[in-house]
């Protein structure tokens, strides 16, 4: 019989059961474990991470790319297009193709190289991340460029370069208007100018074509594409007249070279009832399609004798210059110019007849200091008017002292010369004036003052307060935008003139308009004089004290002339000033005014301001010019003069 098994004893059972237990509560706490860390790794990707990862899968799964927002168009006030965007191309690399194709990448970094005008080493590198799909080799090249890239990739087959519709910045005149405009940068943002004062209203959105990607990073069908529209920028509508800026430009270019100026010329057009710009010019300038472009034969060669950082630097500085609007960037003692404000202060303070009379010795002694007249003999007697006419230093020097430095103050800042003018561009600089307390102690700053030296303003400043003299005396607010408009000529924002207050009375800044008449008919303006029209104007030459020469002499000169017109019903006024020019004289009269009469001369009847001769004037019109040919120079001037011509 077989032998029946031993049963375990008690103790041997109950150590079983207790191992199976122990086994039983570790495998559920393990499964516990596992099933909490599995818990809280899906939460993780699940809830924290959703819209993280989200994105990240959409990326992988979607190929974007960006449609480029036309740029706003700018416009003159009469519609002529001044500055527009043009059709161009992107020429882009995809190295994740090039790489999947097995292109050859030296024969494409050398082949766009040498198209386009980029370092081969620089297409290898960006070859190289052949994770990505989009690298930009160059942009917005011109459609001559970028059919020479399509023959390129045809002819040799090539599988991952492409180009992309973009566009680029045209300006159709070129170099015109170049400083009020700007330009914009490779990634087309404003740099100068209007363009950068209004680079958010002209810049637009881009849109985006949005394209599902398969597993092989390639494009799905069309239903997976999605297609959001560019929003184009808007349109400015200048207050400028491109005939008018035309007009100037031409008159201050030719300036520049017949009187030699050195540190350039600009002239401001303005509306002296509303305070629009219809021109601003400063010359010489430069090309807004090229404006790195350094033409300058002197600036090129002192560039080529540097290198490294010094190159750089001196380049940048070159540039900078360039641009620079001096009509709103430089300041500039005014001299004699100002005298249009010293005048109007004293009429409107009542502290002035126009009948009393002073008297000119050629000199005045101000608290011990003696001022001369630019006159060494001086202008003897004479009223107010006359000491206008004359440009006596003496006679304002005394005006000065009656109005009184603390109220010479206030009237100056009144005229806005203590602030920036305001106008819509960037880089306006701010005037350079005696603090209240200096000129309210000092009566000597107030004398010098009274004629326009000693202190700063900028061209901005000047022919804004000047404007306010003749105006009825409301200082505006001067701009260079009407409105601005979207595609379908709807406008967006208009902008209405704006007067800041009123600092004369009509009835002073009428006399000052009729003394200014006076001295364009027989004072020192009479070179800015035209027949059958009311010319107003007073001319300037200022020392640039302090700019002095080796043995401390302030040897160079700012000439210039403000004039206004029609004197009796004044519209427009045009402020021109060259900053040292080289001539025999340099004095406002004969370089500034005759300039800004051949301005007058085109911008009066383009605006339809149109002569009317008086009976002298009829009498005088048709008149032989005597023939000079072969006589000395000097001769032949004064026999033009005494015939009534000016040479």
């Amino acid at each position: 019989m077989p032998t029946p098994p031993k049963r375990k004893p008690d103790s041997a059972r109950r150590a079983n059961r207790i191992i199976q237990q122990r086994t039983l509560l570790l495998l559920a706490l393990l499964g516990i474990g596992t099933f909490l860390l599995l818990f809280a790794q899906l939460y993780k990707l699940q809830i924290k991470q959703h819209d993280e990862l989200k994105t990240l899968a959409v990326r992988q799964q979607t190929l974007r790319t960006t449609v480029e927002a036309s740029r706003g168009t700018i416009y003159d006030k009469n519609g002529d297009i001044l500055a527009l965007s043009s059709t161009a191309e992107n020429v882009c690399v995809s190295p994740l193709d090039v790489a999947k194709n097995e292109q050859d990448q030296d024969l494409i970094a050398n082949g766009l190289g040498e198209i386009l005008g980029v370092d081969p080493s620089g297409i290898l590198d960006d070859m190289k991340d052949t994770a990505s799909q989009y690298k930009v080799i160059k942009k917005k090249v011109e459609q001559e460029t970028a059919d020479k890239v399509r023959v390129f990739i045809s002819d040799n087959g090539i599988k991952g370069v492409f180009l992309e519709p973009t566009s680029k910045r045209y300006y159709p005149y070129g170099a015109f208007a170049s400083h009020i405009i700007g330009f914009t940068n490779v990634d087309g943002e404003g740099i100068e100018g209007l363009e950068m004062y209004y680079n958010d209203v002209l810049v637009g959105m881009p849109g985006r074509i949005i394209t599902a990607k398969n597993a092989r990073g390639t494009d799905m069908p069309f239903r997976y594409e999605q297609y959001i529209d560019a929003q184009n920028g808007y349109n400015l509508v200048l207050t400028i007249d491109e005939a008018v800026q035309h007009f100037v430009e031409k008159q201050l270019e030719n300036a520049v070279v017949e009187y030699n100026v050195q540190n350039r010329a600009t002239a401001i057009v303005m509306d002296v009832n509303t305070g629009a710009i219809l021109a601003m010019a400063t010359k010489p300038d430069y090309d807004l399609n090229n404006p790195r472009e350094i033409t300058d034969p002197e600036l090129l060669a002192e560039l080529e004798a540097l290198e490294g950082e010094e190159y750089s630097t001196r380049q940048m500085e070159i540039w900078q210059s360039l641009w620079g609007n001096k009509a709103i960037a430089d300041t500039y003692e005014p001299g004699s110019v100002f005298k249009i404000i010293t005048v109007s202060m004293a009429l409107e303070k009542d502290v002035v007849s126009l009948h009393e009379t002073f008297n000119c010795p050629g000199y005045k002694v101000v608290a011990g200091t003696r001022i001369s007249c630019w006159k060494a003999g001086g202008h003897g007697t004479q009223d107010v008017l006359t000491g206008l006419k004359n440009s006596c230093n003496p006679v304002f020097m005394e005006l000065g002292a009656r109005i009184g430095g603390a109220s010479f103050y206030d009237y100056a800042e009144a005229f806005g010369l203590l602030e920036p003018a305001g106008i819509d561009l960037y880089g306006e600089a701010e005037g350079i004036f005696f603090d209240k307390d200096t000129i309210a102690n000092g009566v000597v700053e107030t004398a010098v003052a009274a004629f326009g030296q000693t202190f700063k303003v900028t061209p901005i400043q000047m022919i804004t307060a000047v404007s306010a003299c003749v105006n009825g005396g409301y200082l505006n607010q001067p701009y260079l935008v009407s409105k601005i408009v979207d595609d379908e000529g709807n406008v967006v924002q208009e902008f209405d003139p704006s007067v800041k207050r009123q600092v004369i009375s009509e009835e002073t800044s009428k006399t000052v308009a009729s003394m200014l008449e006076q001295v364009v008919a027989t004072g020192t303006g009479k070179n800015a004089y035209i027949k059958g029209y009311r010319i107003g104007g007073k001319t300037g030459t200022s020392e640039k004290i302090d700019e002095k020469n080796e043995e401390g002499v302030a040897d160079k000169r700012v000439s210039s002339f403000c004039g206004i017109a029609p004197a009796d019903a004044p519209q427009i006024a045009i402020l021109m000033l060259m900053d040292e020019p080289e001539v025999d004289e340099v004095t406002g009269g004969l370089t500034a005014a005759p300039t800004v009469r051949k301005m007058f001369e085109d911008i009066l009847p383009y605006l339809g301001i149109m002569p009317q001769y008086t009976e002298e004037e009829l009498a005088s019109l048709e008149k032989s010019v005597p023939d000079v040919t072969g006589m000395a120079v000097a001769d032949a001037r004064e026999k033009l003069k005494d015939a009534g011509f000016t040479p």
